[in-house]
C-alpha cells in the first residue's frame, strides 16, 4: 500500500469549479436536449431479427426509411448476424401488424431472409408507469442516504453525501443527454447502482475522518479531512481499478445489451471516486463539520463511577 501526502480539501475550490462546470452543462443539455428515452419508457414495438451471414445495417436502415419507418432505431445484438429493430408506437397498428410490415420491409430488397426471433411491444401507458416508478425509486434512495448518513454520522456529513451522489449521477444524465444514448431500465438500474457506489465511497471516506476526529486532538479541521483522504486514497484507487476492469469487460464482451449499463458505471465509477474525495468532504467542511461535533459525549459522573 502507498502512501500519500496530497492537499485535496487545499485544492477544493478548483475541483468544486470544474464540478460546478460540469453540472451547469448537464443540467443545461437535460433542460434542452432532455434524454432518448427507449421504449421501456415511451412505449413501442422491439423486433429482433436473425441473418445466416452478418447483416448490412446501413442498407437495412435505408430499407426501413424507404417503407415509411424512417424512426426505427437499428443495431446489432450480440452478433453481426443479430439485428434489434426499435420502433416508436403506431396508432391503430397492432404489433403482428407492425412486425409483419417491417418483416416485409426488411426482405423486400435481400436475396437472403430474415428470421423473427422475437417481438415485443409495451403500450404507452406501461412506459410512463416504468418511467414514474423509476424516478420515484431515484428520489426514495436518496431520501433513505439522507437518514442512514444523519444517523451513522451527523447531519452535515449527510448533506455532503447527498451532494456528492446527486453530482454524480445528474453529470452522467447529462452525458446521456449530450451523446444522445437511449436510457431505458437497464441505464436506470445502473443509475441506482452508481448510487450505492459513490455512497459506499464516501462512507469509507466519512468514516476515517470520524475516526482521527476523535484521535488527532491538535490539528486543524482540514488537516485531519486531508490525513483521513490520504489514508484511504490507495484502498479507493484499488476497488475502483477492479470495478473498471469488470467494466470494461463487460462494454467489450458484454453485448448490445448492457453496452449502455456498462457506460454509465465506467462514467460513475470515475466521477464517485472524484466526488468522494473532492465533493463530500469539503461539502461537509463548508457545512461547518468539526471534530466537536464527532466527539462522544462525557457521561456526567463518570469519575464517580470508577470509584471503590
Amino acid at each position: 500500500m502507498f502512501k500519500t501526502n496530497i492537499n485535496f480539501i487545499g485544492n477544493r475550490n478548483i475541483a468544486m469549479t470544474f464540478s460546478g462546470v460540469c453540472m451547469i452543462i448537464a443540467i443545461a443539455s437535460l433542460a434542452i436536449r432532455g434524454l432518448q428515452m427507449g421504449i421501456d419508457f415511451t412505449g413501442g414495438t422491439l423486433i429482433e431479427v436473425g441473418y445466416k451471414q452478418a447483416a448490412d445495417l446501413t442498407a437495412l436502415r435505408n430499407t426501413l426509411d424507404e417503407a415509411g419507418f424512417s424512426d426505427a432505431t437499428v443495431q446489432n445484438f450480440g452478433t453481426a448476424k443479430d439485428v434489434l429493430i426499435r420502433l416508436k408506437p403506431h396508432e391503430d397498428v397492432s404489433s403482428a401488424e407492425l412486425s409483419a410490415k417491417v418483416l416485409e420491409a426488411v426482405n423486400k430488397n435481400t436475396a437472403e431472409p430474415a428470421h423473427v426471433r422475437r417481438v415485443e411491444f409495451v403500450g404507452p401507458q406501461v412506459g410512463d408507469d416504468l418511467a414514474e416508478d423509476g424516478f420515484l425509486a431515484l428520489l426514495y434512495s436518496t431520501i433513505g442516504i439522507l437518514i442512514y448518513i444523519a444517523w451513522r454520522f451527523e447531519w452535515k456529513f449527510s448533506l455532503g453525501a447527498i451532494i456528492a451522489t446527486f453530482h454524480d449521477v445528474i453529470v452522467t444524465l447529462g452525458l446521456f443527454s449530450i451523446l444522445r444514448l437511449e436510457f431505458d431500465l437497464t441505464v436506470l438500474a445502473a443509475v441506482l447502482a452508481l448510487i450505492g457506489y459513490s455512497l459506499n465511497d464516501t462512507i469509507v471516506v466519512y468514516d476515517r475522518i470520524r475516526e482521527n476526529f476523535r484521535v488527532l486532538r491538535k490539528e486543524s479541521t482540514e488537516e485531519i479531512m486531508n490525513i483521513s483522504i490520504n489514508v484511504t486514497l490507495s484502498r479507493t484507487i484499488m476497488t475502483s481499478l477492479t470495478v473498471i476492469l469488470v467494466l470494461v469487460s463487460l462494454f467489450f464482451l458484454g453485448g448490445e445489451i448492457i453496452h449502455n449499463f456498462s457506460i454509465v458505471l465506467l462514467f460513475g465509477v470515475f466521477f464517485g471516486t472524484y466526488s468522494s474525495i473532492f465533493i463530500a468532504s469539503p461539502m461537509a467542511l463548508i457545512l461547518g463539520i468539526s471534530p466537536a461535533d464527532l466527539m462522544i459525549p462525557v457521561k456526567e459522573g463518570a469519575e464517580l463511577d470508577s470509584r471503590p
